[in-house]
């Protein structure tokens, strides 16, 4: 059994750099599966939308006043909205939160580019659905998770076209990328999993993994991840990581400045028994993309 007292592997300096150059050609060889989060957003300066979860609680708050004891928490606050104030109207408040375009990173772009197999980005703001259609490539579909609320079939996801129109979810397993947005996203449909009973069913049922999709099974078995952008100081966040990654070939790689990181973030990495870039964002990307 892995000790995480221990904590995870870090590498720094040369060895960090190194190790970006192997991952960078792991995703030219389709041999990894970049899982990309929210603050990738922040490259170019201000973005136009929140990135944290707790920026989202506070611009969820701000529509409506929620109590002193939740409302930095965006799955709580939301659902509170929801329940005084109907599902649509969280809806509405997601959608104008995240309406104005996040322009591609520079890594959503590269990425782009690349013959990957799958795509795996973790915010609603739809930035790597724009860079896939910024690219002019038709060979891919999003696999987009969808809250249960109305909903009287068992199904999970939903899939969509680069024109954004809903599509069987066979089509999924034609293409050559597989954009997978777990929580949802503000384009094409504006899907949401935010509030805490969206995510009832699924924790429910995720260690079973009946919430991840076929495909993402299939190909995560011959393929590791590494994480960009991502933060997991919320056990919602570590929950969703840990089973994406179930079964996975590995390795599991993780670019993070360690100095930023919380105790429960390390404890999760060595739990993973990932491997951590320690590097800067912005010097991260560049090396991956240069």
């Amino acid at each position: 059994m892995l000790d995480t007292e221990i904590g995870p592997v870090v590498l720094t300096g040369t060895a960090a750099e190194a190790k970006l150059a192997d991952v960078r050609f792991g995703l030219e060889a389709d041999r990894l599966i970049p899982y990309l989060g929210p603050e990738l957003a922040a490259l170019a300066g201000d973005p136009p939308v929140p990135i944290r979860p707790e920026t989202v609680a506070a611009a969820l708050h701000a529509k409506a006043p929620a109590p002193s004891k939740i409302r930095t928490n965006m799955w709580s606050v939301a659902q509170f909205i929801e329940q005084r104030r109907h599902r649509n109207t969280l809806v509405a408040y997601m959608s104008d939160i995240f309406g104005p375009m996040v322009a591609p990173s520079k890594l959503a772009r590269h990425l782009a580019s690349l013959p990957l197999s799958m795509i795996v980005d973790t915010w609603y703001d739809g930035a790597m659905r724009a860079a896939l259609v910024e690219s002019g490539r038709t060979d891919w579909a999003e696999i987009q998770g969808i809250t249960r609320a109305g909903v009287d079939r068992d199904i999970w996801t939903r899939v969509y076209d680069p024109s954004g129109a809903e599509v069987l979810p066979e089509h999924a397993e034609e293409v050559r990328t597989v954009l997978y947005t777990p929580h949802g996203a503000v384009r094409p449909a504006k899907n949401f999993l935010v509030a805490d009973s969206d995510y009832v069913e699924v924790l429910t049922e995720i260690d079973i993994q009946s919430p991840i999709p076929e495909v993402v099974k299939g190909l995560r078995t011959t393929r590791g991840f590494v994480y960009v952008g991502c933060r997991f100081h919320d056990q919602m966040l570590r929950t969703y990581a840990r089973q994406i990654a179930k079964r996975s070939a590995g390795p599991l790689i993780l670019v993070v400045e360690v100095a930023t990181a919380t105790k429960n973030e390390m404890k999760f990495f060595a739990e993973l028994g990932a491997e951590v870039i320690d590097l800067p964002l912005s010097r991260a990307v560049d090396l991956l993309c240069d």
